[in-house]
C-alpha cells in the first residue's frame, strides 16, 4: 500500500468513526453516506422528522474538506434559488451570474418533496451532468459534487412526489425507522452531554484524500461471476416470474450504480474485492427506487423493496 492509498484509507476510517460517534444507531445511514461519498453518487434519505437525517449530513460536512450548503425546499421556491440568476449591473450594463447554493462540493436538500416540479427538474442537471445552464452559458458545479436529499414520508399536504425520472438519479434511496428503546436513551445521553460540553470538531479529511479514495474505490475487483450476479438480479426485474409485478423495470443504470456501490462498501470493509454479501446488502436501496410497480402488486400491498428481497431470496449469487 503507497503512501496516499494509506493517507486515504486512515482518512476514511477517521470520518467513519467521527459519524458514529455523532449517529446513535445509524450504523446503515453512516454506511450509506460513505458509499455515496466513495461512489460519487447522490442519495436520498426518507423516514420520519426527528431521526437525525439532516445532522447526518452536517456532520458529515464537518469532518470532509469543501463547502457545504443547506437548500430548504418550499412550495414557493424558484430554480434560480437553487442554481442561481442573472444579476444586473447598472454601472456597466451588464449582467453578471451570480450562483446559488448549488455551487457547493456537499449540498443538502431537505425536504426535497416539499419543493415544487420545477425546481426538482432543476436538480436533474446539476446531479446527472455536473453543470447548470442559465441563459446561454454553462457553468461547471465544484468537483466532488455531492446531492444528499432527504424526504418526510408522512405528511403529504403541500408535498410533490419525485417522479421516476429524478429518483433514477440518485445512487441510493434509505428508508429509516425509529430506533429501538436502548438506543434512543444513548441518543438521550449524546445530545446531553453535547449540550454540556459541545460537539467535538474533527480532524478534516482534505479533498486529495477524497479523491485517492475514490480512485481506489474503482480499482476494487469486481469478478466476473459477480458482474453476472449483479445484470441476473437486474434482469428479473424484467423477465420471469417477477415482471407480472413490474410496470417499469430497472434501467442499466440500475446496475451500474449496485456495482459502483458494492466496490465502496467492499472498501469500507477494507477488501480489494467486492462480495455477492456486498451487492445483497445493497441491493434494496440501489435498485427499488427505480422500479414502478404493477396497479394488482400495489393493490395487494406489495412494495419495491419487497419485490427486491423475493429476487434476492431466488437468484443464486454463483
Amino acid at each position: 500500500m503507497d503512501t496516499a492509498t494509506a493517507a486515504s484509507s486512515t482518512g476514511v476510517s477517521r470520518l467513519a468513526s467521527h459519524l458514529s460517534t455523532g449517529l446513535i444507531g445509524h450504523e446503515l445511514l453512516i454506511e450509506r453516506l460513505l458509499v455515496a461519498l466513495l461512489s460519487g453518487g447522490h442519495m436520498l434519505v426518507e423516514g420520519p422528522p426527528g431521526l437525525a437525517k439532516t445532522r447526518a449530513v452536517k456532520w458529515l460536512s464537518d469532518a470532509v474538506e469543501g463547502s457545504f450548503a443547506r437548500i430548504q425546499c418550499t412550495p414557493d421556491l424558484m430554480p434560480s434559488d437553487l442554481t442561481g440568476t442573472l444579476v444586473y449591473r447598472p454601472q456597466d450594463a451588464s449582467f453578471e451570474f451570480v450562483r446559488g447554493p448549488v455551487f457547493h462540493n456537499l449540498v443538502l436538500v431537505d425536504e426535497i418533496n416539499r419543493a415544487p416540479p420545477k425546481v426538482q427538474s432543476a436538480l436533474l442537471e446539476a446531479m446527472a451532468e455536473h453543470q447548470v445552464t442559465v441563459g446561454n452559458d454553462t457553468h461547471k458545479l465544484p468537483d466532488p459534487f455531492l446531492v444528499v436529499a432527504t424526504q418526510n414520508p408522512i405528511e403529504h399536504d403541500g408535498t410533490f412526489p419525485l417522479p421516476e425520472a429524478q429518483l433514477d438519479r440518485f445512487l441510493l434511496h434509505v428508508v429509516l425507522a425509529l430506533p429501538d428503546r436502548e438506543t434512543e436513551r444513548r441518543i438521550l445521553d449524546l445530545v446531553e452531554a453535547e449540550g454540556q460540553k459541545g460537539a467535538a470538531q474533527p480532524e478534516a479529511m482534505s479533498l486529495a484524500a477524497l479523491s485517492q479514495a475514490r480512485a481506489d474505490v474503482r480499482a476494487v475487483h469486481l469478478a466476473p461471476e459477480l458482474r453476472d450476479y449483479i445484470v441476473r438480479l437486474v434482469d428479473a426485474t424484467r423477465s420471469g416470474s417477477f415482471a407480472k409485478d413490474i410496470e417499469h423495470a430497472v434501467s442499466p443504470r440500475g446496475t451500474l450504480a449496485l456495482a459502483a456501490s458494492s466496490r465502496a462498501r467492499a472498501y469500507l470493509r477494507g477488501r480489494d474485492y467486492a462480495l455477492p454479501e456486498d451487492v445483497a446488502a445493497l441491493a434494496p436501496d440501489a435498485l427499488a427506487h427505480r422500479m414502478v410497480l404493477s396497479w394488482r402488486a400495489v393493490a395487494d400491498g406489495r412494495k419495491p423493496r419487497d419485490v427486491i428481497a423475493d429476487i434476492l431470496g431466488s437468484v443464486e449469487p454463483l
